[in-house]
């Protein structure tokens, strides 16, 4: 008995409590997977670019239709159609220059769903570039892919 509580009674106060500690610690758990996921896809998309693969590049994004980029240029939706203005835009590795992604803050939304937002430079001998990106990724079949992309 602890000051007049039975154990029993006091174990049933604590079960609200551990409940709530261990959702947290699920939740922090997911978040950090969810981070390391979306650091490596982008990783490997700055690695494709590097390479001159804007196909490789694209393998981050959601292979699908409903895909959304928002740029310069306006709106393009479509995984193709974005892959097509890709090669529009930097047609040659000279174009392409050297990609490197600054992380400004990734969170996650939901168990599905997590937001980007980061800054991106390009290195080339043509003259430098840079500006902001806010990505929203989806989890699909296990793997992050960004469904929209709004870059500027």
């Amino acid at each position: 008995m602890i000051a007049g509580i039975s154990s029993k009674s006091y174990l049933s106060s604590m079960k609200p409590l551990l409940l709530l500690l261990f959702l947290a610690i699920q939740t922090k758990t997911e978040a950090q997977k969810a981070d390391q996921s979306i650091q490596k896809l982008l990783n490997e998309q700055t690695l494709a670019w590097n390479r001159g693969d804007l196909e490789g590049f694209m393998q981050g994004y959601w292979k699908n239709d409903s895909l959304c980029f928002i740029g310069k240029s306006g709106v393009t939706y479509g995984w193709n159609n974005t892959l097509a203005n890709y090669k529009k835009g930097y047609p040659d590795t000279a174009a392409m220059g050297k990609l490197q992604f600054t992380i400004l803050h990734v969170q996650l939304l939901s168990k599905q769903y997590a937001q980007v937002i980061g800054k991106w430079h390009l290195t080339r001998s043509i003259g430098n570039v840079q500006g902001h990106f806010t990505l929203l990724l989806r989890r699909l079949n296990g793997q992050w892919v960004i469904v929209s992309d709004h870059s500027s």
